[in-house]
């Protein structure tokens, strides 16, 4: 283990190696679109005993063994949990629709129990509750990479692939030590034990884990290394305190409503060919790899001009596929028609960005019916041609949202979660589809034409002409039997509000985990200018290379370039107050980013157009038919889209227009220590656009107090 350099690492990391005992099945004849397709939720990490060096808890087992929260009936807060993860290469396959063939892959993924060996690049689920302490112990088997202590190139150089740690994505966890540490390397060889105590009034909700080791997150993350973060609550609302959305998700049997966890990824292989050439072609006698940057070059004129398999237009000219759970376009199976069902969303991805719709297939369509590589466009608007079926957004990344959304079509950004309560009015098959999206919303910068994400298949069950009120009626009901008799009331009132229309308004206002913060919490607080920059390193050369940067203030330098500069790790970017409350604004000069921050949320108060429209306010649609803000005042998130209308290279002045203005809200609580705030398009964080910040204790004079030794 060692902290980043002050310096970085070369690029001395070899291009592909061979693929050994993959099976059979796997390289025969082309398989059917469906032969790999059935949607199965991520296996559940199993918890074993302490690792070697940890406390020896009671009521824990003395050797492995398998515990899982569902199976286990004195599973609950207060617990030590202990996990095992391995990095490792994997031999295998993924499905590729285009050629309607799997195609052999050899990807860093984690490994070891509770990986699915059919699914072997989509992490195990880690489960926890509450109040517990929970372990991981994570071994770097990946074979020796020298670059990872050369210090010889600048940080923001990707490097040290072989290289990685973990982040607990969203967790509301020190930062600091063998928490939520992100500043440290673990080198191959090198073992070390994360310990996260989540506090017992962490919010329960979907969260996420994955490497974020500066210089090789992105093609680590996008080669699959990915899993979902589950924090799972039992406790009911009081008069006085609020209480978890799991509580009230409970079905007329008293078991909780069904639950579908979905870890979006994009994994971008390519192939080297006979001339050990990189391509997207990637041939039947070919193993698709991840091993730099810079392989693919993408047609000239595409901006920045030495694109690659990170750059914005490849991931569409890869012809890869987004994955769910490790499965291109699964079906998924066993729903029935009237019946509320939980969709926990996770955007695990690095290249694109995704939204969701539900639509009913034509009737002689069957669930296995899949499109070909280029006629998924044609096959959405002649197969999947039923309405949208709307559904009710109510948590926001992991965050319970009091103002929940009744939506057809939800976008999430890299880093996003969405949970999703989503009824299917009548039995069927339907379409889970990806619409189009203008250039400017989209990670690509290219816009996207429709697809095909998967396909449900509802048998019976009840039907139903409005699934919203049918999910109303669920809740109401579950609320009368399950919810305690001195707040059982309000939570009803709120359930069955109706909006200016008449249409029911469902409100979770004893489910938000935190309290809003009020105008007298920031007051006399400065506001925190966060500024994102992408633009040419020669401004006489707007095509030339790019650089990757963030920034204290909004003002342009002399030379109309923004006071913005790349990732230093030696450097603390922002110094905060524990126990104070800020505003933040956060914009971007040029192209859209991601905005990320670790340990504390945010949340939004406002996000303001060029024109200075609230584009965060129910219902509210852009002129260019984005939606993806509408709806968000009020809700807490730890990830958000900056949007905005400058593009990369423009020239800047002081009157230049176009920038989104999002103003969010923040408290500093319980946790000391430096983390970083960064873009969650992860090879724009390694190659820069990130900072340190640090928490500390006040001096009683507006600054940090400084120990002395």
């Amino acid at each position: 283990m060692q902290r980043y350099p002050a310096r970085g690492a070369s690029l001395r990391v070899s291009l592909g190696a061979g693929v050994a005992g993959l099976g059979l099945m796997l390289l025969g004849a082309a398989q059917p679109a469906a032969a790999q397709s059935t949607f199965a939720n991520p296996p559940s990490l199993p918890q074993t005993a302490p690792a070697k060096g940890s406390a020896n808890v009671p009521g824990l087992p003395k050797a492995p063994s398998a515990i899982s929260l569902a199976d286990s009936p004195t599973a609950h807060a207060g617990k030590e949990r202990a996990f095992d993860l391995h990095i490792q290469y994997t031999d295998a396959a993924l499905y590729d629709p285009g050629e309607q063939r799997y195609q052999r892959v050899h990807l860093r993924s984690y490994v070891g129990t509770g990986v699915s060996p059919g699914t072997p690049y989509v992490a195990p689920e880690i489960d926890v509750t509450p109040g517990d302490t929970v372990r991981v112990t994570l071994h770097n088997d990946l074979p020796a990479d020298p670059s990872c202590n050369d210090h010889s190139i600048t940080p923001d150089t990707p490097h040290c692939f072989n290289g990685t740690n973990l982040h607990s994505h969203g967790l509301w966890v020190s930062p600091t030590g063998n928490s939520d540490n992100v500043l440290i390397s673990l080198n191959p060889g090198v073992s070390f034990q994360y310990e996260y105590n989540i506090p017992a009034d962490h919010p329960a909700g979907t969260f996420w884990y994955h490497p974020h080791r500066h210089g090789s997150t992105a093609l680590q993350v996008g080669s699959g290394m990915a899993g979902a973060l589950i924090i799972r609550g039992d406790r009911k609302p009081t008069p006085q305190i609020n209480g978890d959305l799991d509580t009230l998700l409970i079905g007329a049997d008293g078991k909780p409503l069904k639950e579908r966890t979905l870890v979006f990824q994009q994994i971008q292989y390519y192939c080297l060919d006979d001339n050990k050439t990189p391509t997207w072609d990637c041939k039947a006698n070919q193993t698709g790899i991840i091993e730099t940057y810079g392989a693919v070059q993408n047609p000239p004129g595409t901006v920045p001009p030495t694109s690659d398999e990170f750059s914005p237009g490849s991931w569409a000219q890869s012809g890869r596929w987004t994955s769910i759970n490790g499965v291109i376009m699964p079906t998924f199976t066993d729903a029935q028609a009237g019946t509320a069902e939980r969709w926990r969303l996770i955007h695990a991805g690095v290249r694109e960005t995704i939204n969701v719709e539900f639509h009913k297939m034509a009737d002689t369509t069957t669930a296995t019916a899949r499109p070909s590589k280029n006629g998924a466009d044609k096959f959405v608007d002649t197969v999947c041609t039923g309405p949208a079926v709307p559904y009710q957004v109510v948590a926001a990344d992991g965050l319970t949202m009091g103002n929940t959304l009744t939506n057809t079509n939800t976008t999430l950004q890299p880093g996003y979660r969405y949970d999703l309560m989503v009824v299917f009015p009548e039995p069927g098959n339907y379409c889970v589809t990806q619409s189009p999206m203008a250039a400017d919303v989209t990670v690509s910068r290219s816009g996207t034409l429709r697809s095909l994400l998967g396909v449900v298949t509802v048998r019976g069950g009840t039907r139903t002409a409005d699934p919203i009120q049918t999910l109303v009626n669920t809740l109401v009901a579950s609320a009368q039997k399950n919810m305690p008799a001195d707040v059982r009331n309000q939570i009803v009132a709120d359930l069955t509000t109706k909006d200016a229309k008449g249409k029911p308004n469902i409100l979770l206002t004893r489910f938000v985990p935190h309290p809003t913060i009020q105008e007298g919490e920031v007051a006399g607080n400065p506001t925190q200018e966060m500024l994102f920059y992408l633009g040419p390193k020669d401004l006489n050369n707007p095509n030339g290379p790019a650089i990757f940067t963030v920034g204290n203030t909004f003002q342009l330098g002399a030379d109309g370039r923004p006071q913005t500069h790349s990732y230093d790790p030696k450097v603390v970017d922002r110094s905060l107050i524990l126990g104070q409350a800020q505003t933040w604004e956060l914009r971007s000069y040029g192209v859209n980013h991601p905005f990320h921050i670790h340990v504390n949320p945010f949340q939004i108060v406002a996000i303001l157009d060029p024109d200075n429209n609230d584009v965060s306010a129910p219902g509210y649609v852009e002129k260019d038919g984005d939606s993806q803000y509408a709806g968000l005042r009020g809700a807490w998130k730890d990830t958000l889209w900056v949007k905005t209308k400058i593009p990369f290279g423009a020239t800047l002045t002081d009157k230049t227009k176009g920038y989104y203005r999002l103003i969010v809200r923040t408290r500093y609580e319980r946790y000391i220590g430096e983390y970083v705030l960064h873009c969650h398009i992860l090879d724009h964080e390694d190659q820069g656009m990130m900072q340190n910040v640090e928490i500390g204790v006040g001096d009683g004079n507006g600054g940090l107090a400084k120990a002395h030794h």
